[in-house]
């Protein structure tokens, strides 16, 4: 009973910052949210690319491998090369899944 509680109320915590995290992303135009404030800031199309980067690679295979996955260039979710918002929140919502 205590590891099924433990669970949905996991789950639940994670949809609810999901749901956090996209209402604010919602709110903010293409260009905005490709936006740098100044050099030692992230746009938030980097943070997201970041975020859905870590996901993909820590819950991957969670229950039999840990950690960062050889596969991941974490490097190369802190440049947006030809990255569009559509491909973005598709690696995002795929993270998340």
């Amino acid at each position: 009973m205590f590891i099924e509680n433990y669970k949905d109320d996991a789950l639940g915590s994670f949809r609810n910052y999901k749901n956090l995290a996209e209402r604010a992303i919602e709110q903010v135009s293409d260009e905005e949210f490709f936006a740098v404030i100044d050099a030692e800031s992230n746009s938030i199309a980097v943070i997201v690319k970041h975020v859905a980067g870590n996901l993909h690679s820590r819950w991957r295979d969670f229950l039999t491998a840990d950690g960062e996955k050889p596969d991941r260039n974490r490097d190369t979710e802190f440049e947006l090369i030809a990255d569009t918002r559509e491909a973005l929140t598709e690696f995002w919502e795929t993270g998340w899944q």
